[in-house]
């Protein structure tokens, strides 16, 4: 299979190929691989494994059976290969059993490529570790193609595999989705496992899914993904039939809210504004009805809320590497020490009572949806950053290191420049954090193009256990406003 044509396959058709015997299963992945090549300036895949992927067994039968995959390097464990979370520190985590998305992905037919990058710990919505290097967009090379799922993003974009492995803890699909012209779908709170090796990850924040550029392979791979393993916290009642048939049904007309000003009051690029509205225009051509509305929470509350979740979340992964593994403070990037110290010094009170506050953004959403069918909102409040944009500027790390070197946290959380900080971290991106507090199920889809050709991704947001809604909505205005002829601007090398 030529790699000219490859690209031009979902994950859906290329199965179909491999299944009626127009393709064998290695010259697929093969044709993967010579794509991985051309593309490799992109820095999407840290960790290759392209002899592996050859080598490993496809069951026939599965649906998408011999189509190759990538798995993203934190979480989505691997037994035997080592999963780095993108931190030096973690370089000598290698677990000893397949986490459960891997198992159903290789039991789904996916042959895994390798691994892709991604910023330390997943903590910021670009792709730039110190360990990997950064990962760059497939539209625009000096951008950056989001986080922390931005090297699948980029490898997706640029036709290196159909579907990538992602993950989502405050907009880590739906993020890079917007930047990379692809369709995310972050699941209900619940929807895939983290099995066996955490409970819930991000304290239920967080959710695993995949970066696709059709509907239905995002359908697609949640029927495979989807479902409690045994020792799971809770069961989600499953989809009336398959999310692959069930997004082929038009959904009835719906209520639709609209806003587009951000929950901290921060700024808006006006092409993130132009595009919710061209959606809008959209819907109301397919006979939906779009109002201007939205939840009514305190946007601050969700910002700290948010933060004291990274605070803890951080600090606790800094001590479980230096336990379990021997890091040293050194091996983790000043950013994250810096959060890590802000975790240690957070009362332990403080935290509890910004975990229970997450009620407070769920119920709005309750009674928001007591009104409205979905939300319709920017997914991204900017248009992505330039690569190194926005690292530390040195004055600032130096103010870091004596920090550090004060072990000044609880002094920065008594000064209020906590608020700042949540601001500074979240202004970019402030419209995904809301999906991931209440654990509610959203999407970016790509409807629109600047006119320098950059995608700029809307996104919808649905009741708890409402994926079925979303997929179809998604697969209603795939068909309407078609986005697949877009990616032959990155189809080429680089």
């Amino acid at each position: 299979m030529k790699e000219s044509d490859y690209v031009r396959y979902d994950a859906v058709a290329l199965a179909d190929l491999i299944r009626r015997g127009e393709v064998s299963a290695d010259e697929v992945c093969q044709a993967a691989i010579d794509r991985a090549s051309s593309v490799s300036g992109l820095n999407a895949i840290c960790q290759p494994r392209f002899g592996d992927a050859l080598r490993q067994p496809v069951p026939e039968s599965a649906p998408l059976a011999g189509v190759p995959f990538l798995l993203k390097d934190l979480g989505q464990e691997q037994a035997g290969v080592p999963c780095t979370y993108g931190s030096r520190a973690l370089l000598r985590n290698v677990p000893s059993l397949d986490s459960e998305y891997v198992r159903r992905a290789r039991a789904g037919g996916l042959r895994f490529l390798g691994r892709t990058a991604t910023p330390e710990l997943g903590l910021k919505a670009v792709t730039e570790s110190a360990l990997w290097g950064p990962s760059l967009n497939p539209w625009d090379t000096t951008l950056t193609p989001g986080g922390s799922s931005g090297g699948s993003a980029a490898a997706v974009a640029a036709g290196v595999v159909p579907v990538a492995g992602a993950s989502d803890g405050g907009g880590s699909i739906r993020i890079p989705a917007a930047y990379n012209g692809l369709f995310g779908l972050k699941p209900s709170r619940g929807r895939t496992s983290f099995g066996p090796h955490m409970a819930e990850h991000w304290t239920g924040a967080a959710s695993d899914h995949v970066l696709t550029r059709t509907v239905r392979d995002s359908a697609t791979m949640l029927d495979i993904l989807a479902g409690a393993a045994p020792g799971d916290p809770f069961v989600i009642p499953p989809p009336s039939a398959s999310y692959a048939d069930l997004m082929q049904q038009a959904p009835a007309s719906l209520k639709i809210g609209l806003f587009t000003a951000s929950p901290y009051g921060t700024e808006v690029d006006p092409a993130c504004i132009e595009a919710v509205e061209s959606a809008a225009r959209i819907l109301e051509n397919l006979g939906h009805r779009v109002e201007i509305a939205r939840p009514e929470f305190d946007g601050m509350a969700l910002a700290r809320c948010y933060l004291g979740l990274y605070f803890g979340e951080v600090a606790a992964m800094m001590s479980h590497a230096q336990t379990a593994f021997g890091a040293q403070s050194r091996d983790f990037e000043l950013d994250t020490r810096l959060l890590g110290m802000l975790g240690n010094t957070l009362p332990l009170a403080d935290y509890v009572l910004m975990r229970q506050r997450w009620n407070e953004f769920s119920r709005a959403l309750g009674v928001f949806f007591g009104s409205y069918d979905l939300y319709l909102c920017p997914t991204t409040g900017q248009m992505p950053a330039r690569i190194g944009q926005l690292a530390t500027p040195k004055h600032l790390q130096l103010i870091s290191r004596l920090m550090l070197l004060l072990k000044a946290g609880r002094l920065v959380h008594k000064s209020g420049k906590v608020d700042e900080l949540a601001l500074e971290s979240l202004a970019r991106t402030p419209f995904t954090q809301l999906s991931n507090l209440s654990g509610t199920p959203s999407m970016s889809v790509p409807l629109h193009w600047t006119p320098e050709g950059l995608p700029v991704g809307v996104q919808f947001g649905a009741p708890h256990g409402g994926e079925a809604l979303l997929f179809q909505l998604a697969a209603q205005l795939e068909e309407a406003n078609p986005w697949f002829a877009h990616y032959e601007r990155t189809e080429r090398g680089y």
